[in-house]
């Protein structure tokens, strides 16, 4: 039997403002445990939360960025169930009307072919603590949990989908997405490490073509594209082996473990859990006036599709390098420095994803922590453009700057004595030497087929490379190489 697969995110996205979203807490990462909860945070008798409007600005320009609607009227409510780390007892959360509607976010498949991804809404929420159970005990051998309030009222926007990808790999593409409109909107760091982002997958699988869809299992808290991806591909093929063997998938709530690659029952869950939601008292309903969502539209930056469409049509980049170069703030910001430097899209292009990107990945660097900056590898390439140095050399001065062995390419250039010759009187005379210390290879040259004589001539450039130390002009020692070969034959 073929099966389909069916998948939802709901992704959580912890929005960057500098306050909670109903206190003036900090929201700092690292801090130490409990040092960055108030009373509010807490829901202490007596205390009343105040909207943090700087998490409404940030959610709705989100909706506007995946072409949402966003209704005129959103309402909070209290979603109440018991954790050790909500001390209030219930959740500040949106239900009925949340502040953002339905939306698309479109996304680039391995083959190029675009699909676009339904997005239910999206709505604005607070964290809860943190329970951690290592470390901990009543010093009497007994295990403790401890709990960390440090997150409790952190702003979150959780992302809703609809079902509609079918594969892990389009899972990964859409979470890339979404990690590159927030971080674009500069509305979170979207570090998934820190927790800045994480998601909820939910997973079923069908006989193909059939209209139902299947029990599904909600993975919780997956914090990488990575795990997101494996996750969904053990869990995939866990439900098939299950139902193939006779069994029936239950709904529940499952944990990825990456050191087994596999996922764990945590609990069962029912059709539907009674949060008894209900509007909360203490907040009023959030009214969005035209001239407000308007003004956010207008400071919009360029986003992730409109800088790839520009990529492509002003820069003559190709869809997959502009796709590439597109994918993060970043990296994008990086490359537009280094194309200003240099004055050469396709050049920039090239060498951000291949000589710095295979030295960041090496390292296990962000761009933005490059030891080599836009400016340093702009200039560096403009020296390639010129007949400065060649190649080779380049790659030297490449690995110069990276190790901080000077300031600019020029520098390092001067210092390494890398400048390529490109004189043809010198360059004649490199030739004529080498052709003179070499007789036995210039008589198996003179000695075979013409059509052979092509890969022949590897062995002489090569050492007038390594008279040169590297500086002659590649293109000009073949040529008169060539020439003067020829003239011997």
């Amino acid at each position: 039997m073929q099966w389909e697969t069916v998948i939802g995110l709901e992704v959580h996205v912890q929005l960057a403002t500098r306050s909670k979203i109903f206190s003036g807490a900090p929201t700092a990462f690292g801090a130490e445990p409990n040092t960055q909860a108030c009373a509010v945070d807490l829901g202490l008798p007596g205390v009343l939360p105040v909207l943090n409007e700087q998490a409404v600005a940030m959610a709705v320009q989100f909706g506007l960025a995946i072409r949402a609607e966003i209704p005129e009227v959103s309402v909070f409510d209290r979603k109440n169930y018991f954790y050790p780390d909500l001390p209030k007892g219930y959740q500040t959360s949106q239900m009925y009307h949340p502040i953002v509607g339905p939306g698309e976010v479109e996304i680039t498949l391995e083959q190029g072919e675009a699909k676009r991804i339904r997005v239910h809404h999206a709505h604005l929420e607070e964290d809860a603590g943190k329970s951690l159970h290592e470390s901990f005990s009543d010093g009497m051998g007994h295990a403790m949990t401890g709990i960390d309030l440090n997150r409790a009222g952190t702003p979150l926007l959780e992302i809703v989908s609809e079902p509609d990808m079918r594969s892990a790999k389009e899972a990964a593409a859409y979470l890339k997405a979404i990690h590159s409109i927030v971080t674009y909107l500069g509305i979170s760091d979207g570090n998934m490490a820190e927790g800045s982002m994480r998601c909820d997958v939910n997973v079923s699988v069908r006989p193909l073509g059939q209209a139902e869809f299947g029990t599904r299992a909600e993975i919780k808290n997956v914090n990488s594209f990575r795990f997101v991806e494996r996750a969904i591909e053990f869990e995939v093929e866990r439900q098939i082996e299950l139902i193939e063997d006779g069994g029936k998938v239950v709904q529940e709530t499952r944990l990825y473990d990456p050191e087994r690659d596999e996922t764990r029952s945590m609990r069962t869950k029912e059709e539907a859990n009674d949060y008894r939601y209900f509007p909360c008292p203490d907040l009023l309903p959030v009214v969005l006036d035209g001239a407000y969502v308007d003004h956010l539209r207008e400071i919009l930056p360029e986003l992730p599709d409109e800088k790839r469409a520009r990529f492509q049509d002003e820069l003559g980049l190709s869809a997959y390098d502009a796709g590439v170069l597109a994918a993060s703030r970043e990296m994008a910001e990086y490359f537009e420095a280094v194309k200003d430097a240099c004055g050469d899209a396709k050049q920039a292009a090239n060498w951000v994803q291949g000589e710095l990107s295979g030295a960041l990945n090496r390292e296990g660097l962000a761009i933005q922590d490059s030891p080599v900056s836009a400016a340093q590898l702009g200039g560096l390439i403009a020296r390639v453009m010129d007949d400065t140095i060649n190649g080779k050399a380049a790659k030297q001065v490449f690995q110069a700057l990276w190790n901080g062995q000077g300031e600019s390419a020029d520098e390092v250039i001067e210092a390494k004595g890398l400048k390529q010759v490109t004189d043809s009187g010198a360059i004649e005379a490199m030739i004529d030497q080498v052709i003179a210390d070499s007789p036995a290879q210039v008589a198996q040259y003179r000695d075979a087929e013409p059509e052979k004589r092509g890969k022949m001539i590897g062995y002489f450039v090569g050492q007038v490379m390594k008279a040169s130390r590297g500086t002659a002009n590649p293109q000009q020692v073949n040529g008169l190489l060539k020439e003067k070969l020829d003239a011997l034959c």
